[in-house]
């Protein structure tokens, strides 16, 4: 009886640790499910007999494999975009999702990572956001792979990240509108807190600079990606004593504001001003006029940090910890030379 007592008392947690693979890894294994290497099962199959670890008999109704894909908001259709590809690739491995929103708020980021400790997931695709520190080292303690969409900020280097080539999506979106002629061009940036924000005010700055046009500060204005900004930010361009003749936003949304501000000020995009986007939203193509934009591939992001959680949680190695899909500018209506 003592010596049963002495091997109940080790934890899936430290089978997990000796194995060098996440807790979830180790409950497929001792729940008899399938998804897990021929390896990580034989590693993990001997620390269990090791250790002497009494299994629990199955019961029907198991949980399916989860993963928790959090966003820091969920009203941008961009969230969309991101959301379809992570469910594809999901729903054809058999696994769950759960879809959460914290808000920037610690209270709601703790409340997801009680829910998350109940449902037991199996990985986590983290948004543009970024949890408080003592969250994270409790993703850690229990072992759950975490995989960051466009980190904000300086990444972990041992949490892989997937995002798009914002710095040459910002060069291409402007040194499209500087081949048309256009020397002044404004610029609605995104959250500063964003290393992909940052990325597409570089590429803009790095466009003008090989080109010989100088940055002027006055045309670079805040933003943080949504509509009312786009509209707010051209506003304060259009104000000023020589406006610009184009303008480019550091994403779809805020464009479609600029080009609502260009409106009401009875103005017409593209004969008085060029407006270019970045994203590619579906919805950009039936604006008035169609949106030229550079194509962020939102949904294959989503695949791709999809199959690395994936694979984090069977205890391999993810194929790349950084990736950068390659954006691409596609050229609509809303842009043309500058009026003479």
């Amino acid at each position: 009886m003592a010596r049963e007592s002495i091997r109940n008392k080790v934890t899936i947690t430290e089978i997990a640790r000796q194995a060098g693979v996440s807790v979830p890894t180790v409950s497929r294994v001792v729940n008899g499910r399938s998804d897990v290497s021929p390896e990580t099962r034989a590693r993990i199959e001997d620390l269990l007999r090791h250790h002497g670890y009494r299994r629990k008999p199955s019961a029907p109704g198991d949980r399916a494999a989860l993963i928790d894909l959090v966003f820091n908001d969920l009203d941008s259709p961009w969230a969309v975009e991101i959301i379809r590809g992570v469910e594809d690739v999901a729903h054809a491995a058999g696994v769950g999702t759960v879809v959460s929103a914290i808000h920037g708020a610690s209270g709601s980021a703790r409340q997801w990572m009680t829910n998350l400790r109940a449902r037991a997931s199996d990985g986590v695709i983290l948004v543009t956001s970024v949890l408080e520190p003592r969250l994270h080292e409790e993703l850690r303690r229990l072992g759950v792979p975490l995989v960051v969409i466009d980190p904000a900020g300086s990444p972990s280097l041992d949490e892989p990240t997937v995002g798009a080539t914002n710095w040459a999506g910002g060069m291409a979106a402007t040194e499209h509108l500087l081949g048309l002629g256009h020397r002044r061009i404004g610029f609605v940036a995104g959250p500063p807190r964003l290393l992909c924000s940052r990325a597409r005010l570089d590429g803009y700055r790095a466009a003008l600079e090989g080109s010989g046009v100088e940055v002027d500060d006055a045309l670079i204005v805040p933003g943080d990606f949504y509509h009312q900004a786009g509209f707010d930010g051209c506003n304060t361009l259009l104000d000023l004593a020589e406006p610009p003749t184009a303008l480019f936003a550091a994403s779809d949304q805020m464009a479609l504001g600029a080009i609502e501000a260009l409106r009401r000020r009875g103005l017409r995009v593209p004969e008085d001003m060029s407006v270019v986007g970045f994203d590619d939203l579906p919805e950009v193509r039936w604006s008035a006029p169609p949106l030229t934009t550079v194509r962020q591939p939102l949904a294959d992001m989503g695949k791709l940090a999809t199959r690395t959680v994936l694979r984090l949680a069977l205890g391999e190695e993810p194929a790349s910890p950084r990736v950068e899909l390659a954006t691409e500018l596609v050229v609509r209506a809303s842009t043309a030379a500058p009026a003479v």
